[in-house]
């Protein structure tokens, strides 16, 4: 049979079947996936092969193939196991939740999602949640912010799942679509997927108020259909994001603003750090690129862990 994975809870898996009924399903033994080594072998998203099997209790399936996806995201985990995990495969486009305070969102973060997801080939959109919740100077920051991503060329979109401010907006965005949503713990993903969806009804958590912090309610990736031609995969809290397997060679091409003006270097390879005649370094002094996003960018080539950065330290004083 063949069907969909749609949840994933480490041993088990959720597939729904051509028939349009679902399965509990496990892998039998090692699974291989072009040399990719993760934790999860199997992903949210994969469209698998899987036998039935009548344990007497139950019908379980045993997935015997994942068939070749059309892309995947990835990260590297942010502890010492540096540990990579497969998020989602097979995705449309993503949804980056970002807010200002609550919890803060910082543009290392942002940056490092952006990339990964631009080196796999996933549009990604910037919801800046929980607008209901801003004073007009904070509105203000956020406002600095989108623009300075909408200038690189990024889809931003201003969202209160609490309100369902612009929701409709993020409907039309999403039909025929198969699309995920990340950004930390509190962000609000889960309470968007409501506001989307309320006959879904998934589990919410308030904000630490000690730390600011959100409290993890989605522990793992799960897709969910949804009534309007659509689907979503929402997935657990990410604290840090780890870039995977991109030479510093081709970090700036992720970088759309950096990569424009790759060909006024001097030297055909520039890594946009110590090299004389730089044109990225040049239109940087002149204001012309984002010193959060050149900060990021020096923190992935150097291969050092996200340093925690405000969002309000790169908005406009």
């Amino acid at each position: 049979m063949k069907g969909i994975v749609y949840k994933s809870t480490g041993s088990w898996y959720h597939v729904k079947a051509e028939n349009g009924e679902t399965y509990k399903c496990r892998i039998r033994g090692k699974f291989r996936m072009h040399g990719i080594k993760s934790t999860n072998p199997v992903a949210v998203g994969d469209k698998v092969k899987f036998d039935l099997e009548d344990t007497g209790d139950e019908t379980l399936g045993v997935i015997t193939e994942i068939e070749d996806r059309h892309n995947y995201i990835i990260r590297k985990s942010v502890n010492l196991s540096k540990q990579i995990h497969i998020i989602a495969s097979n995705i449309d486009q993503a949804f980056l939740l970002v807010t200002l305070n609550n919890p803060p969102t910082f543009t290392t973060f942002i940056d490092r999602f952006l990339v990964t997801a631009d080196a796999y080939h996933i549009k990604t959109i910037l919801l800046f949640n929980k607008i209901d919740t801003y004073n007009q100077e904070e509105l203000d920051e956020i406002k600095y912010l989108a623009g300075l991503y909408r200038e690189i060329g990024y889809e931003c979109l201003g969202i209160s799942a609490k309100t369902g401010k612009n929701i409709d907006k993020v409907k039309a965005m999403m039909l025929g679509k198969t699309s995920m949503i990340s950004g930390h713990s509190g962000t609000g993903k889960s309470t968007l997927v409501n506001a989307l969806e309320p006959t879904l009804d998934l589990k919410t958590a308030k904000i630490s108020t000690q730390h600011k912090q959100g409290q993890h309610t989605t522990t793992f990736a799960e897709m969910y259909d949804l009534s309007f031609d659509a689907r979503i995969i929402d997935t657990p809290g990410i604290k840090g994001f780890g870039i995977v397997d991109i030479e510093k060679e081709q970090l700036g091409n992720y970088f759309p603003e950096f990569f424009a003006l790759k060909h006024k270097c001097k030297f055909h390879n520039c890594l946009h750090l110590d090299e004389p005649k730089c044109a990225v370094k040049d239109a940087l002094e002149e204001g012309k690129i984002a010193w959060s996003r050149y900060k990021s960018y020096q923190q992935i080539i150097k291969g050092e862990d996200e340093q925690q950065y405000r969002i309000d330290e790169f908005s406009e004083q």
